[in-house]
């Protein structure tokens, strides 16, 4: 669900979305924004926080509460290329650091999937 909602705002011409990773208790999200951040973000929490709230006991998330996300987020600069690399491989590699798979293109709720799909198996 997180995916589709972040896949929809780049659709819509809000941002151009480089990489992502949705954890269990947090996501990463990399993107080039074409309208001002806060409202970017209030309408990923918004949309995202309505339906897991309202499929909370269908699905046991175990949202305890009216609250889904935390109030603040956390963005940074890109300030070079060499930055971006890192800060994709950052977020490829999260799932793997957290210790929920070996290599990144194994989390299915990640872009390094994607991308290791779209990448043919010469440029790996």
């Amino acid at each position: 669900m997180m995916q589709a909602t972040l896949e929809v705002g780049e659709d819509n011409g809000r941002y151009v979305l480089h990489a992502w990773c949705v954890m269990p208790n947090h996501v990463h999200v990399l993107i080039e924004p074409r309208i001002p951040l806060r409202s970017i973000v209030q309408a990923w929490k918004a949309y995202s926080g309505r339906w897991a709230l309202a499929n909370n006991g269908r699905l046991a998330l175990g949202i305890a509460g009216e609250a889904f996300w935390m109030r603040d987020y956390w963005d940074r600069f890109i300030r070079s290329d060499a930055h971006l690399r890192a800060v994709v491989a950052y977020i490829g590699n999260n799932p793997v650091t957290a210790g929920l798979c070996a290599r990144a293109e194994q989390w299915q709720w990640s872009s390094a999937r994607r991308r290791r799909e779209e990448t043919p198996a010469a440029e790996w």
